[in-house]
């Protein structure tokens, strides 16, 4: 049918479903009539990046008029800020998997209140390269956790849920395609390796704690070069598992930053 799902027979239940984070709710607004056209979502981290994202997409849509501005639709709302051009939709996601998931949960709940089909979720944003050349874009074909497994845990109710990271195969080799129409962004696709922290988690030495030496480091990146990762970042894996359970069609593309 292409309708985003949910996957919570308890809302069913719920006289009004608060997306407390969006400053949005089933009550206080008419998702259907403000997103059901949206066909096209892209998450970054950076609420000021996803403005200029969203400015850029509406001045390429001939929706923007001269000094006229993208209004975050979250505006009540501290935690994410969220533009709207035409039927793409701009949303920043923070740092790190609590954050982007608290995020989706809400997205894919306000994308399936709004009865929407057929929705492309792309998230856009830097990482740190891994034997590739600064300023490439790496289109992820797997997401992996720091075990170089392609899997997402996720302690439910005491228990450890175990949860597949794939991503949507088309939608990579669409955009691998769209990039050679691209000059000067060097553009692969590998696996992306996802941390829970961005320091020791990601083998850097200049943390506030270090508890391994240069030498382990460097044997632990070479393990995870040869294991096809490309890039390392602190999200995919909770953006594949969510996405993909609940009809989304995901990709992930980060900018390799020096």
């Amino acid at each position: 049918s292409g309708l985003v799902l949910v996957k919570n027979p308890h809302l069913d239940l719920m006289e009004e479903d608060i997306l407390y984070h969006l400053d949005l709710g089933t009550k206080t607004h008419n998702l259907p009539a403000m997103f059901g056209d949206i066909k096209f979502v892209c998450v970054g981290g950076s609420p000021n990046r996803m403005r200029a994202f969203a400015q850029l997409m509406r001045r390429e849509l001939g929706l923007a008029g001269p000094g006229q501005d993208a209004a975050d639709t979250c505006g009540g709302s501290d935690r994410y800020a969220m533009y709207r051009a035409g039927p793409v939709l701009a949303i920043s996601h923070g740092m790190g998997i609590p954050s982007i998931s608290i995020m989706l949960h809400e997205l894919i709940k306000l994308l399936h209140h709004a009865k929407c089909r057929d929705v492309t979720i792309i998230r856009m944003g830097t990482s740190g390269g891994l034997g590739i050349e600064a300023g490439s874009v790496v289109i992820t074909d797997t997401a992996m956790d720091s075990s170089f497994q392609p899997r997402f845990e996720q302690v439910v109710l005491g228990d450890v849920v175990v949860r597949s990271t794939e991503l949507d195969k088309g939608l990579a080799e669409e955009l691998l395609a769209c990039s050679r129409d691209v000059p000067g962004f060097p553009t692969l696709m590998g696996h992306t390796m996802c941390t829970y922290d961005f320091y020791e988690g990601q083998g850097r030495l200049d943390g506030a704690l270090c508890s391994f030496s240069s030498e382990k480091k460097l044997e632990y990146l070479r393990r995870a070069y040869e294991a096809g990762v490309r890039n390392i970042e602190m999200e995919s894996t909770a953006f594949a598992a969510l996405c993909g359970l609940c009809g989304l069609k995901g990709e992930s593309c980060r900018f390799h930053l020096l």
